[in-house]
Order: C-alpha cells, then structure tokens, then sequence
C-alpha cells in the first residue's frame, strides 16, 4: 500500500514538475515560434510581405499600379499576373519573387498570392457591355496596327493633354509623363496597361473617361503608347544634354 502511495504521489509530482516548467519564464510558446517562409500559405500574410511596399495596402496602389483595381484585374488574366510576380519585369523596378527566377517564393506561393488578388479584389462584371482594347498590343507587321507615334501625339491631344498638359509636360490636374526618369521605369506593355486602365487611385481615368462619352478605340491606345515609348531619353534622368564633341562622341 506504501509503495502504491509512493507511486501515486511521484505521480502528482512529476505532473506538476512538467507543468511548471512548461509554463516558465522564457519557455517558447506555440504561437511563439516562427513558421518556416517557404511554408506561409496565407494570403494577408504574403501580400503584405511581398506586395503591399510597392502596390499598396489592401491593393490600393502606391509606387506601383492598385493590384485592387477590377478593371485592371478584368483585363490582366491570372497568367499576366502570375508571370510578373515569378519572373519580374526586366528593366523595370519590379523584381522576381520566385524561388526559380531567384527570389524568395516558392511556386506554390506563386499562387496563392494571384489566387488571392483574383477572390479578393476582381469583380467579374465589371465590364459588362465594354469593349476594352486588348491587354497585349496585337502583333502584326502593320506599322499602323502596332502604334504610329505621329498620329499618337494627335491622340494625346484629344484624350489626355486636358490634365498631362502640352506635349505631356505636365498640366493643372496631372504631372508629366514624359519625364525622362519616368519613362526609363515603364515597358511598352506598362505604358499601354496604364492607358487602359488608368490609376483610380491618383484620378487618372480609364479608357472609357479620358473624354466623356468617347472612349479611346484599340488603334488610339496603341497610338498614343506608341508617342509615348517615342519621348524616352536615349540617357534618362540627366537633366542637361549630355555633351558631345565635333564627331558627336559623348565627351
């Protein structure tokens, strides 16, 4: 019976011993440890770390276009999305974020982060009964098809000089965008998804609302693009012309 008692009260002591070291001071909790990177599926959480410095919190747009916007979700299928946040867009300040193109996700990340884009921040009506110009410019040997900055500068003109002022230098409502610096940032294809979709978040409106009751046509936006990729400077961000000898060297 002794010993029975013996065993019983080693029993409680142990029991209370585990529970107090469990509960010490210092002792890691569960919520304490950190989850392994490669291993966060949340989309908040992904988002937030990866996303929301340049794109905005919530999407809303920052440094970057709003990744919150439905017309530019309505325009941009998973594949666009997909492919910018893997690979990253070369010449531009948006960097790879796949484990496979150097970065830190892995591909199953990847997707949850444009899974989630699409479930939190796409309206799928949003343009019923619009007819939007094509995402990517059509490819055609067609200089016409493709953009003629002649006729763009016209374009810009009609549709944009109103806020971007002349020849896109600034204006009343917007500032300029042909600012060397600026443009050096942009791709073709950025310029054109800008066009289109506009930035909501800074005022500047889509395609449809440039001129009320106007909206641009395909051919326009591939125009105006096409005037704008023309206003790059061959040495952006240097505020003076760079200096050449008789030859035309760069001194």
């Amino acid at each position: 019976m002794n010993s029975r008692r013996q065993l019983f009260g080693l029993g409680i002591f142990a029991s209370l011993l585990m529970g107090a070291c469990a509960g010490a001071p210092g002792r890691p909790q569960p919520g304490d440890i950190a989850p392994i990177p490669s291993e966060i599926s949340d989309f908040s959480v992904l988002y937030a770390e990866n996303c929301a410095g340049c794109h905005g919190t919530e999407g809303k747009g920052g440094a970057a276009l709003a990744l919150g916007d439905p017309v530019y979700l309505a325009i941009a299928d998973d594949s666009v999305i997909r492919n910018a946040a893997t690979n990253g867009i070369a010449g531009t300040s948006m960097p790879a974020f796949a484990q496979s193109a150097g970065g830190m996700l892995t591909q199953k990340q990847i997707d949850a982060i444009v899974s989630g884009i699409r479930t939190k921040w796409a309206k799928p009506d949003i343009l019923r009964g619009a007819n939007p110009p094509a995402y990517v410019a059509p490819l055609s040997a067609s200089p016409a098809a493709a953009g003629d900055a002649a006729r763009g500068a016209q374009v810009y003109e009609r549709f944009c000089a109103s806020c971007h002022g002349v020849a896109g230098r600034g204006g009343p409502k917007a500032s300029s965008i042909v600012d060397s610096s600026f443009l050096a940032l942009l791709t073709d294809q950025e310029l054109r998804t800008l066009v289109i979709v506009g930035r909501p978040e800074l005022g500047a409106p889509d395609w449809r609302n440039d001129v009320p009751g106007q909206p641009m046509t395909a051919p326009e936006v591939s125009e105006v693009v096409a005037w704008l990729a023309a206003q790059r400077a061959k040495f952006p961000g240097q505020p003076f012309p760079t200096p050449t000898n008789a030859t035309g060297e760069i001194r």
